[in-house]
This record gives C-alpha cells, sequence and structure tokens, in this order.
C-alpha cells in the first residue's frame, strides 16, 4: 500500500470480493453452430421457421425452432454431453416433445429435416 493511501492510513486491509464461480454451461461449438443455423436459414427461406431460441444450462444446451414465435418449437435440438457414452449426445425432438432421432452425430440427428427440407423444394 502506498503512504498517501487513506486505507493505508486508517490502518484498514483491503480484502478483494472472492471471484465468482460459474455455474459450468454447456454450449455450442462454432461447427456445431454453423451447421444448426445454416439449416436454420433454409427452413426460413422454404417458409417454415420464423423464429427460434437458444437455451444453455447446466446439463445441455438446446437449439428451438418455431413456425411462430406465440407457440411451441416445431423441434428441438439438444446437445446432452453426459449422454455420449450411452445413446449419443444429440437429441431431436419433435413438436409434442417425442424423440425423433438420437445419435452421437448432430449430422445424423439432423438428417430427418433435411429430408423434409429436400420434400418441400422439390414439391
Amino acid at each position: 500500500m502506498r503512504a498517501d493511501d487513506p486505507a493505508a492510513r486508517s490502518g484498514a486491509q483491503i480484502v478483494p470480493f472472492p471471484a465468482q464461480r460459474a455455474e459450468p454451461q454447456i454450449g455450442f461449438d462454432r461447427l456445431e453452430l454453423t451447421r444448426i443455423l445454416d439449416l436454420y436459414g433454409r427452413m426460413v427461406a422454404a417458409g417454415e421457421w420464423r423464429d427460434y431460441a437458444m437455451d444453455f444450462g447446466k446439463e445441455a444446451a438446446s437449439f428451438s425452432a418455431f413456425r411462430r414465435a406465440a407457440e411451441r418449437p416445431q423441434v428441438r435440438i439438444e446437445k446432452r454431453p453426459t449422454l455420449r457414452g450411452k445413446q449419443g449426445m444429440w437429441t431431436l425432438f419433435g413438436e409434442g416433445g417425442q424423440v425423433l432421432k438420437r445419435g452421437h452425430e448432430l449430422a445424423g440427428v439432423l438428417s430427418p429435416l433435411e429430408r423434409r427440407l429436400v420434400k418441400i423444394v422439390e414439391g
């Protein structure tokens, strides 16, 4: 402490605040997010989706796509790393919350949406 510091003159000790411990948070890496947002952009262009939301928690990260902002998500893509060694950390949920696909690779889990997009464009 410097001699001209008021805390030094009063004899008070400066105690720094303890570092706030951030809760560990699951997220998408750049390649995963690029893949998901690429699909989202193509679905928007096809008129299927209009809005999206992302949620990052301690156990999972999810991407939800909506037809309209005021309703339930049409699909939800979830990344849950604790399931990596079991059925795979990626899950695709439908509008009613049913599991449509699980897997270890994002591309395989997104394949039902990719197929639907091809049908929309062709039809």
